[in-house]
């Protein structure tokens, strides 16, 4: 009995393990999971082509699969194809906008092509999900020292250090950020944490033989971290450059050391004469005595549930754009369609020869490129059959955010932080309102024909003609509230702020309760100076709809860059978080918000 039990337990489980290995082998059978299995160890193999040609075929069974666009992103991207990976990459993250991984890859792709300001996006959108990620906060700071912003790229590399305090690659961007702010000692320190750190990393090896060189005046500090980086293996495709630099300063030393007069024959002195004495005079060099001093050793910082740093003065930092346009009812706005495929800017080549080997290392060469010219959104043209109100577009601004710079505790000997004296709140002019009566109606067949006209006007681009027959049709008819208000449009257009005031307040006095008007009357308002005023007329919206985005917008940018009230600004850029989650705004408001904490 006990052997005819024995005997069916066997059966039992050797049935299960069959139905287990037949459930396996089917579903690994079938050809998507198939292809994806082997992409994905040709990917880890680094067989990037025949990976590549894998994962296709994965991605052409299982669309919807986000992990496998991904993997042919990545694997797109290491064999040199990357507008290809763009492309995959955005496409997981249409499937799955949680998948960090791709988050994270497309923004190294962005830094690769010299593109901060997408990657900054995109590790922006990571950090917001791994908050603890030292990796993603380290290239989000890369990404902001592209973009110039050299405050907030000392706040991302103070994160990720707070996480892990040997990240090398938050050291060196450290130093990266002082050298650039011209503090050549601080960045050096930086520079040698980050080796004593990772000795191999190679980033920080050639920047502080750099800056001991061209700064510091430390040419045998300069030389010993020049060897140490021909020494990597695999060589570095500018090894032949960085070795004549390395040989000319070996060339100085041993001149330095063996003078040409030191080996001078001396002549037989006249018979009874004595031999002068000659005592060569014993000089100590900085670099002596700065090498007699043992370097600090970088510290640790053990933190419970850590935090980004924070100043201990308050701190501006707006990434937020500036408030949408008005769009009409009968008006829709495309967005500006972006190229993947877009190459790297470079720079123009100086006069007198291509850059050496000097400019490109240097570190504030890095990231120095020219200022593109801001866009010009162009209104689309009206139907003439259907005189309409057109949007006041808000000409963009950018004021510079104040900073203090981040001491991170774990470089060795950080310098000490600026202290930043807050301005008290500036103080800016009234306007004097116009409080025009409502007008009364005129002429409205004649002014239709120049309305009209001014739409042709307008869809030509011919925007001061456009002006003159909007201003043309509101003095035919004053009390054609369209015609007040595109005037008032047309003039803001073209920077003509008294003319779109007093337009903005004629069309107000026909219809005091348009929102779309008041609007337009507080970006004229803000944008001829009058910010006090502006923010009562946006006050004035939400008081009649609480819940009106734009106004919320505009208001929480007046008050985080023109007035400092990180408070206000915070309860404003929520309320358009709550009201608005896909608001285009939404991903530049949750940085600043998680910049700038309560």
């Amino acid at each position: 009995m006990l052997a005819t039990k024995n005997r069916i337990s066997y059966g039992i489980i050797g049935l299960v393990i069959f139905l287990l290995f037949t459930i396996y082998f089917a579903g690994c059978g079938q050809p998507g999971p198939r292809a994806l299995l082997k992409g994905k160890k040709l990917l880890d193999r680094g067989d990037y082509t025949e990976a590549v040609a894998r994962l296709k075929t994965a991605t052409s069974l299982l669309v919807t699969n986000a992990q496998a666009w991904n993997y042919l992103g990545v694997a797109e991207q290491h064999a040199g194809q990357p507008a290809d990976a763009v492309q995959a990459y955005q496409r997981a993250l249409m499937i799955n906008r949680d998948l960090v991984e791709a988050h994270y890859n497309l923004g190294c792709l962005w830094l690769e092509q010299n593109r901060p300001d997408a990657a900054k996006v995109e590790f922006t959108a990571y950090t917001l999900r791994r908050s603890n990620a030292p990796e993603g906060w380290a290239k989000l700071g890369v990404a902001h020292l592209g973009l110039h912003d050299f405050a907030l790229a000392e706040k991302s590399f103070s994160t990720a250090l707070s996480f892990d305090p040997h990240n090398a690659e938050a050291l060196n961007g450290l130093g990266l950020a002082w050298i650039q702010r011209g503090h050549p000692n601080e960045a050096a320190q930086y520079f040698t944490a980050a080796v004593q750190a990772h000795p191999d990393y190679e980033p920080a090896l050639l920047n502080l033989a750099t800056v001991a060189q061209r700064y510091l005046h430390d040419n045998p500090l300069a030389l010993k971290n020049y060897r140490a980086y021909l020494a990597l293996s695999p060589r570095r495709a500018n090894w032949d450059e960085v070795n004549a630099i390395a040989n000319d300063l070996e060339q100085q030393a041993n001149a330095a050391a063996n003078p040409p007069w030191a080996n001078r024959q001396v002549s037989s002195a006249p018979p009874g004469a004595s031999e002068p004495k000659t005592q060569l005079p014993s000089v100590v060099s900085k670099t002596q005595l700065a090498s007699a001093k043992p370097p600090a050793q970088p510290g640790t910082v053990a933190r419970a549930n850590p935090k980004p740093p924070r100043e201990s003065a308050p701190v501006e930092i707006v990434q937020v754009q500036p408030e949408p346009a008005i769009v009409g009812a009968q008006e829709s706005s495309a967005p500006a369609a972006t190229n993947p495929s877009a190459s790297a800017k470079t720079q123009p080549e100086q006069p007198g020869g291509k850059p050496g080997i000097m400019h490109r290392i240097n570190p504030l060469n890095w990231f120095h490129s020219t200022p593109q010219e801001p866009k010009v959104t162009i209104l689309p043209p009206s139907n003439s059959n259907n005189p309409r109100v057109n949007p006041a577009p808000e000409p963009a601004t950018s004021t510079p955010a104040a900073s203090t710079p981040a001491v991170v505790a774990p470089a060795p000997a950080p310098p000490k932080p600026v202290q930043v004296v807050r301005p008290p709140p500036p103080s800016f002019p009234r306007y004097s309102y116009l409080s025009p009566s409502k007008p009364k109606p005129g002429n409205r067949q004649t002014a239709t024909r120049a309305f009209a006209q001014a739409q042709q006007f307008e869809q030509e681009e011919r925007f001061s003609n456009a002006l003159d027959s909007y201003r043309e049709a509101a003095r035919l008819d004053p009390g054609w509230f369209e015609a007040q208000y595109n005037c008032g449009v047309m003039a803001y257009r073209l920077r003509n702020f008294g003319q779109s005031l007093a337009a903005c307040e004629m069309a107000l006095a026909i219809r005091p309760d348009s929102a779309d008007a008041r609007y337009n009357f507080a970006l004229s308002l803000k944008a001829a100076g009058y910010v006090t005023d502006a923010m009562k007329e946006l006050e004035k919206i939400l008081a009649s709809n609480p819940n009106d985005v734009r106004a919320h917008l505009t208001l929480g940018n007046i008050y985080a860059r023109q007035l400092h009230d990180l408070t206000q600004a915070r309860a404003h850029y929520l309320k358009v978080l709550q009201l608005d989650p896909r608001n285009p705004q939404a991903t530049d408001i949750q940085f600043w918000l998680s910049a700038n904490p309560p």
